[in-house]
């Protein structure tokens, strides 16, 4: 089972159901806007009216109620401009407009792409009323920014606990997994020592009781390999050329003929603090990977080079290939390109690297139908 492809499945689901509720909120939010929109629209309606109405009043007009409409607009900022285009009066803005004509040719601007004149017809000429949105409408035009800013920062608060969680618990499940293996591979192992013993004993090929002891030898690694999932691994000043090429050389004794191998060292040796058993597993995972990638038929080739800080590793194949967009998820555990596997290999070897060497490794190219090249690097002794 692919469980990275279930977990994509998941994230997908995720996502639509977020932007989902978050369309649903911005379009609220907009109808609430156009709303608080119109009625200010009917506010200013009324405003003018009453302006007209002051304007065109006579000695025995009640201007009480249009002087109390005119008065009551405190929070709409306002500008009055004539038939001539010149600005005649200016209400509710910053003093400092009230005194600087450009500032108010500005801000005529603002008005205008916010809100279309309101024209206020008087006996002896026209007016045009110009109003920008209140701070109320300000605030709700900018809320849907500040909703997405908490929203984002609470999901991904969520998002991290759970997957650090789910992340501690399939860590302990593996690391359980695992010493459980290395412990039911310890009784096997013991009781095939003891018949290479006989074997001996009944003069059998020394080349075939060889050969099979060194498989076992090979068993009692993976079982090492495995009890150490989990634990903190002991480094030992190694020199990492060597090891390399031991582990490079099994699995090519143990591989098909028509595969071409090669092993190239810029450097003789080189001594850095390694665990033995997991770095031979770092090699083991990459060649292999690279063995079904070319499906028995190619050529590998395991290269060490250093540079002024760096010790490098470079493990390339003439295999399919992987695209660029997997570069990442290739690493991520549960993805396998194959039809039978648990995605783990890669998986492992990265944390190998990472947290128990402090290196860092990554798919350095790649083509499709061309092959692929893993680099491993490890920080110089200092």
């Amino acid at each position: 089972m692919n469980f990275f492809k279930s977990n994509i499945y998941t994230r997908w689901v995720i996502l639509v159901f977020s932007l989902s509720i978050l369309t649903l909120i911005l379009w609220n939010t907009y109808l609430l806007f156009q709303t608080f929109k119109n009625e200010e629209r009917v506010k200013m309606e009324i405003w003018a009216e009453a302006y007209k109405s002051v304007n065109s009043a006579d000695g025995n007009t009640d201007l009480d109620l249009a002087l109390s409409v005119l008065s009551k607009n405190e929070t709409i900022p306002i500008i009055l401009v004539d038939n001539n285009g010149l600005i005649s009066e200016v209400r509710n803005v910053d003093d400092e407009i009230l005194e600087n004509k450009k500032l108010q040719a500005g801000l005529l601007r603002k008005f205008t792409s916010e809100n279309d004149p309101i024209e206020i017809i008087h006996p002896g000429g026209s007016q045009f009323l110009y109003y920008g949105n209140s701070s109320l409408i300000t605030k709700i035009k900018y809320y849907p920014l500040a909703l997405i800013a908490i929203l984002g920062l609470f999901g991904g608060l969520v998002y991290t606990y759970f997957r650090t969680s789910k992340m501690s618990a399939e860590s302990k499940l593996w690391a359980g997994m695992a010493k459980e293996t290395a412990h039911q591979i310890g009784t096997p192992l013991s009781s095939l020592l003891g018949w290479i013993e006989i074997m001996k004993l009944d003069n059998v090929d020394e080349q075939t009781v060889s050969e099979i002891g060194k498989d076992v030898s090979r068993l009692q690694t993976i079982a090492d390999r495995f009890s150490k999932i989990g634990s903190e691994p002991v480094l030992e000043p190694l020199d990492i050329v060597e090891e390399t090429e031991k582990s490079f050389e099994y699995l090519k004794s143990r591989s098909s003929t028509f595969i071409d191998f090669e092993f190239v060292s810029y450097l003789s040796h080189y001594i850095l603090p390694l665990n033995p058993t997991l770095h031979s597993w770092t090699i083991e995972n990459l060649v292999k990977n690279a063995i079904d990638a070319i499906k028995g038929k190619g050529k590998i080739t395991v290269t060490i080079s250093e540079t002024e800080k760096n010790i490098q590793i470079w493990v390339s194949d003439t295999g399919k290939g992987i695209s660029k967009n997997q570069f990442k998820t290739i690493f991520e555990p549960g993805f396998t390109t194959k039809k039978r596997g648990w995605g783990l290999g890669l998986s492992l070897t990265k944390r190998i690297v990472e947290e128990y060497h402090n290196g860092k490794i990554k798919v350095e190219k790649s083509e499709i139908g061309q092959g692929t090249t893993f680099c491993v690097t490890y920080k110089k002794s200092l």
